[in-house]
């Protein structure tokens, strides 16, 4: 959550044996769009850690890498009091040669990624964002567990490969699926999926 001072993380109440359930806590509307203030590239970089390193032990130290230089990072915001709290989801998309976009390092909060399309609205964001700068091709690796999601959203295989140990999907997306975007740092409002 983004407090007077900056992001505050919520975390589950925990104590003396017992677990809350935090569901109902969950922001109902999801602001999605590039990330354009600070507290948002770390709270993007924060994520991809938690999630790589920390939850898949893909790395060992960090994810960080030389596209990190030239990638655009995207994000996915929940919202309180329809203000922006706190950065839940993250992707981050690059142009690697002319016309032809990547998109790497889509990760979503745990408590999350069952209430709302947040992956499905990072990765229309991601492609229809380098559709709008002129993108011919648009590529990712995605974790076989994500394959299915992906098939959803009109990507097709290309290829089965191994990145850092672990099965991926070379896939690409059919572009006439995500029209444009002119301004990703606009973005929209996601709301999340009622129970």
């Amino acid at each position: 959550m983004r407090g007077l001072f900056g992001p505050v993380q919520l975390r589950k109440a925990e104590g003396a044996g017992m677990k809350h359930d935090v569901s109902a806590f969950i922001s109902p509307e999801f602001l999605i769009r590039s990330a354009i203030e600070v507290w948002e590239m770390a709270g993007a970089a924060a994520l991809r850690h938690q999630v790589f390193v920390r939850e898949q032990g893909i790395f060992a130290h960090h994810d960080r890498d030389q596209i990190d230089q030239i990638a655009l990072p995207l994000v996915a915001i929940s919202t309180l009091a329809a203000d922006p709290a706190e950065v839940v989801g993250t992707v981050r998309i690059h142009e690697a040669e002319p016309g032809v976009w990547w998109g790497s390092r889509l990760a979503v909060a745990e408590p999350y990624r069952r209430v709302g399309r947040l992956g499905a609205e990072l990765i229309r964001l991601a492609v229809g964002t380098a559709n709008g700068r002129g993108c011919t091709e648009f590529h990712a690796h995605v974790q076989m567990q994500n394959v299915p999601l992906f098939r959803r959203l009109h990507w097709h295989l290309v290829e089965e490969v191994t990145l850092h140990g672990v099965p991926h999907a070379h896939m690409l997306a059919s572009l006439p699926h995500y029209p444009a975007i002119a301004d990703a740092a606009t973005g929209w409002m996601a709301r999340a999926r009622r129970g």
